[in-house]
């Protein structure tokens, strides 16, 4: 059995890899000849409708199928070892075959009617991995997960049906539509759920009961951003509406600082790591709110690249630490695994945006953009501010890893760095220091200069430098992070709690609903409604003709009486006139 797993996973992550491959050769013919291939089969009418199918592969589609493809074989040759002591290692690669395959329907069909069954397939795969290790929090994560995104999906079968009645649902005939507004909302809470953005952002962390490797793959660079990329392909038509991008650079801010204060304070490894996802995303939907969504997609790369290697390093040190992950117990492991804190600390420094990274190339352009464009002092004063937090959370996260004391057990075993460790993370550490440079030559070659002042060019490093002094004393001041008034001041505000969104979104809500119901239920179902209804109806009626009974005679002699009486006074007249 372990051989069979061990064959499906690899053939699985081979046969990725090759795709990759083609995909990236046609990638450059795709992007040096501004070349768009559209292929469209009409199938029939259907009410008025015309139902087409279309593929269309342009630079857009075919980029963001190579991330999906080569995170997806990286993922699956690590889960060989991560996942070799499991009975349903090849039940898991197959669901992991199938989330590639619904990607593919989000990516490559233009036709909102495809992109509901990919966005539905994502939603269920999505669903069955959160819940593979079969206990009731991952049950708990993976129900939150997948009713968070029914809305989602609510949203854009919402949107098929206003186009239907305008007679379309595809992408090139959408802006001849007259409900342009409503789908733009319908699509806008769509992203808004697929993409974890306030508030509906419980959900995210709440999927790390996952494994590892579904972690980095369906959770930090793929699903994720699946919502993004659905704005950035119907962006030129969305962008027409007035309201559309200042509403989404108000929701991105906020979600920003509310993941960057989160992962100060968090203490679980996983979620720091999915919160910082959340504050990512925030940042590739800030750039579209201001109008700039070549610097989104070009941020989602280089953060799927960096954010999927730190995942993996993440959860190989997890393995190794039998499953825990509190990072008070982790300290100490450089020497242990050297390879695997080396590409874990590359990854987190790009993830800062440190100076010639992945991660600088896309975030600062971004940051910079937002002082070059016409940007609210409020709305950049979060931004940077929640900037200088991603620095603090993740200096937190290196120093306990490098610097802390190793508070685990003290028995146990590390064991070696394994090939199908070293190999993924190599591969993604190459897209983590290069990939930013490359992207940026390639999608940005000839564009107009942007000329900013000395203050504000500098501005982002300084922030960097102030994020990465703050967290560092707070990774150094236990008695200042252990304190009462901090731990009081934490649960007040609800910044572990993710300003109470974790409690709206679950048990808040079920509980008042569920109070609403019991009140309905004994207030009015059995109490007014039984009075006034049918039962109440049947008890008045039993009522009154108990009453009549009880002024009844049950004698057959008055009886008989009676209708001689009536019979006698009817027929008297008649014979009297008669005689």
């Amino acid at each position: 059995m372990a051989w069979w797993s061990f064959y499906v996973s690899g053939s699985l992550s081979v046969f990725f890899f090759l795709c990759f491959l083609f995909m990236g050769w046609s990638l450059t013919v795709f992007l040096l000849e501004s070349f768009v291939l559209v292929l469209s089969w009409e199938i029939g009418f259907l009410a008025g409708v015309s139902v087409e199918l279309s593929l269309v592969f342009d630079w857009v589609s075919v980029s963001f199928g190579c991330v999906v493809l080569l995170i997806s074989a990286c993922v699956l040759l690590f889960s060989c070892e991560y996942m070799s002591g499991e009975v349903f290692l090849p039940r898991f690669s197959w669901l992991v075959f199938l989330f590639v395959l619904s990607m593919s329907f989000v990516i490559f069909i233009p036709n909102l009617v495809a992109i509901l069954l990919g966005w539905d397939g994502l939603g269920l795969v999505s669903f069955l991995l959160v819940i593979y290790y079969q206990n009731f929090k991952s049950l708990a994560g993976g129900l939150l997960t997948v009713l968070m995104n029914r809305v989602g999906d609510v949203m854009i079968l919402l949107s098929i049906g206003l186009l239907c009645v305008e007679g379309c649902y595809g992408i090139f005939y959408f802006s001849d539509t007259k409900v342009l507004g409503v789908v733009c909302a319908c699509l806008l809470v769509a992203g808004m759920t697929k993409s974890a953005q306030v508030p509906f952002s419980s959900w995210l962390p709440a999927a790390m009961a996952a494994p590892t490797p579904v972690s980095a793959l369906v959770h930090s660079s793929t699903l994720v951003t699946a919502g993004v990329f659905l704005l950035v392909r119907f962006f030129g038509y969305l962008s027409e509406i007035w309201w559309f991008k200042p509403a989404l650079l108000v929701v991105a801010v906020l979600t920003m600082l509310m993941a960057g204060i989160s992962a100060s304070l968090e203490g679980d490894m996983k979620k720091i790591i999915a919160l910082s996802t959340l504050s990512q995303l925030g940042v590739m939907m800030a750039s579209l709110g201001m109008g700039a969504w070549k610097l989104a997609l070009f941020h989602l790369y280089t953060h799927a690249m960096f954010k999927a290697l730190l995942f993996l390093c993440a959860g190989a040190m997890i393995h190794r630490l039998q499953h825990g992950q509190d990072l008070r117990s982790v300290g100490m492991v450089w020497g242990r695994v050297p390879v695997i804190v080396s590409c874990f600390h590359i990854s987190n420094l790009a993830l800062c945006g440190a100076p010639f990274l992945a991660g600088f190339y896309s975030k600062d352009a971004i940051l910079e953009g937002s002082l070059y464009w016409e940007t609210g002092w409020l709305i950049l004063l979060m931004a940077f501010l929640a900037t200088g937090m991603t620095v603090s959370y993740s200096i937190r996260l290196s120093f306990f890893v490098l610097w802390s004391s190793f508070n685990f057990y003290s028995l146990h075993s590390w064991g070696d760095e394994k090939l199908s460790e070293v190999v993924p993370m190599t591969v993604l550490v190459f897209g983590a220091v290069g990939g930013g440079s490359c992207l940026l030559w390639l999608l940005f070659y000839g564009g107009e200069p942007v000329c900013l002042s000395f203050f504000s060019k500098i501005f982002t490093l300084l922030v960097l430098v102030s994020g990465g002094g703050l967290g560092w004393f707070f990774s150094g001041a236990k008695g200042l992070v252990g304190s009462g008034f901090w731990v009081d001041l934490k649960s007040y505000f609800g910044f572990t709690y993710m300003w109470f969104l974790v409690h709206l979104s679950s048990q808040g809500w079920v509980e008042g609903g569920v109070k609403v119901g019991a009140s309905v239920l004994y207030c009015g179902d059995r109490g007014w409604f039984e009075l006034l209804g049918g039962s109440g109806l049947f008890l008045l009626a039993g009522k009154v003709i108990g009453v009549g009974q009880g002024y009844s005679f049950n004698s057959v002699l008055v009886y008989m009486s009676i209708v001689f009486f009536v019979l006698f006074c009817f027929l008297a007249p008649f014979l009297v006139w008669g005689g």
